[in-house]
């Protein structure tokens, strides 16, 4: 039979289950402290830093999408500017060749009016030169029937007198 009051060595094992579990208490907690604790916080500092590195470069890389964006944009301006320049260049070309161009047409019309006129006149000479040996041998035909030798002679007479008369400055 069992007595219903606590003995000694009862009280002493509860006493020893309650500090004992104190002291189990105590001592996980002070390992915790001692190296759960340390690590807990080195894990924290690290990815702290990490993310302060994640956030930097992030920033870095959005200055860099800034700055590409700009190029992209200056470049676009760039472009926008040398396909402007190069409408008003071929432009200006156009121009310059038609104008050429025209300067070359009126040139060549010009130096054929010249080649013409030249051509013409040429042909005229060449006509008349034509014509006054027709008309020479017509004359000739016809002077042989109607003139004779002392008429000849007095109508040569006549012309050379009328050239040297026109002609002052000859000598007779």
């Amino acid at each position: 039979m069992e007595s219903a009051i606590p003995t000694f060595f009862d009280r002493l094992a509860q006493w020893s289950e309650i500090v004992g579990g104190f002291a189990f208490v105590i001592v996980a907690v002070f390992l915790f402290m001692k190296y759960a604790l340390p690590a807990v916080r080195a894990t924290q500092v690290a990815r702290n830093a990490e993310l302060v590195h994640a956030e930097g470069q992030r920033e870095a890389l959005k200055a860099e999408v800034s700055k590409a964006r700009a190029e992209v944009e200056a470049a676009d301006r760039d472009a926008q500017s040398i396909k402007a320049r190069g409408a008003v260049d071929a432009a200006r070309e156009h121009e310059r060749l038609v104008a050429d161009a025209k300067a070359d047409g009126e040139r060549a019309v010009a130096n054929a009016r010249g080649t013409l006129e030249r051509a013409r006149i040429a042909a005229r000479a060449q006509l008349r030169g034509e014509f006054i040996d027709r008309a020479l041998q017509l004359a000739r035909r016809r002077a042989d029937s109607r003139i004779d030798a002392a008429t000849n002679a007095k109508l040569v007479g006549a012309t050379v007198q009328t050239l040297l008369d026109s002609n002052p400055g000859s000598t007779s």
